[in-house]
């Protein structure tokens, strides 16, 4: 899908909001004295016009940054916001595309990436996310549970984007799964395939390392559909007699965690 180019402000606000303070900060004395006191002599109208204006100009240039870093700071918590509301498959696909995203943009950003969002759907090959660590560069693709089976087109795809950037590596994730194909295509390449599962491990892994230690989370909850784990005990099978943690949710879910004593 194709998206517009973005807006100066939406570039700004994509940036940290502690950027936009201090360019809040210099563009003020800068726009208001520094630009006046170099084009004040000049005899040019149009140079002079702006020498004139400058100073009015000033307020309004901080209030632009000001209020590109009050947004940056609300994303910044939105985001965080929809990581920690992860809590198996079932929460996973009730996210939007977008917010699909910017979810794995977060979850990268907490293991120490960079992440650059592209737009997607263009010459980049519909890389979405661009991630940088240690001088090396990941192209990500995001799709999401509309697409339950990514097949082995996509995986090919990506592969020829990695080869023309000269990335490091490429991550195709989805909320779903991948074919056959498409696992056999990657194995042996510098491509990563994250199905839902996958992902939120990953999701539970950087969640879990931004809680200080003796305050992680005690919430035993299912990783397919986040209800609440009940004890059991198998009664058939080769784990007969053994004890385990099966979703509350049983029969319409599944999901069964290791008993640890």
């Amino acid at each position: 899908m194709a998206r517009r180019d973005k807006s100066i402000l939406e570039d700004l606000v994509a940036i940290p909001w502690w950027v936009n303070i201090i360019l809040a900060i210099i563009s003020y004395p800068l726009v208001k004295y520094w630009i006046p006191s170099i084009t004040s002599a000049s005899q040019n109208l149009f140079i002079k016009a702006v020498s004139i204006g400058a100073p009015h100009l000033a307020p309004v240039v901080a209030l632009v940054f000001l209020v590109a870093a009050a947004a940056s700071a609300f994303n910044a918590w939105r985001k965080g916001e929809l990581l920690e509301r992860q809590r198996g498959i079932g929460t996973l696909r009730t996210v939007s595309w977008q917010e699909f995203e910017e979810l794995v943009g977060e979850a990268y950003r907490r293991k120490g990436f960079s992440v650059t969002k592209t737009g997607g759907g263009g010459a980049d090959g519909g890389v979405d996310l661009v991630l940088r660590k240690g001088g090396e560069k990941f192209l990500v693709q995001c799709k999401h549970w509309r697409m339950d089976k990514v097949g082995v087109k996509l995986v090919r795809e990506l592969y020829g984007v990695v080869m023309a950037e000269s990335a490091s590596g490429g991550i195709l994730i989805s909320s779903g799964s991948f074919t056959r194909e498409a696992q056999d295509f990657a194995k042996g390449k510098p491509l990563d395939l994250l199905d839902g599962r996958q992902l939120i491990e990953v999701i539970e892994e950087v969640r879990k390392k931004a809680m200080p230690d003796g305050n992680k989370s005690d919430d035993n909850l299912c990783p397919l559909c986040g209800s609440a784990m009940v004890l059991r005990t198998a009664k058939r099978g080769v784990t007969v007699g053994e004890r385990f943690w099966g979703c509350s949710a049983y029969p319409k879910c599944r999901g069964t965690k290791p008993y640890d004593v």
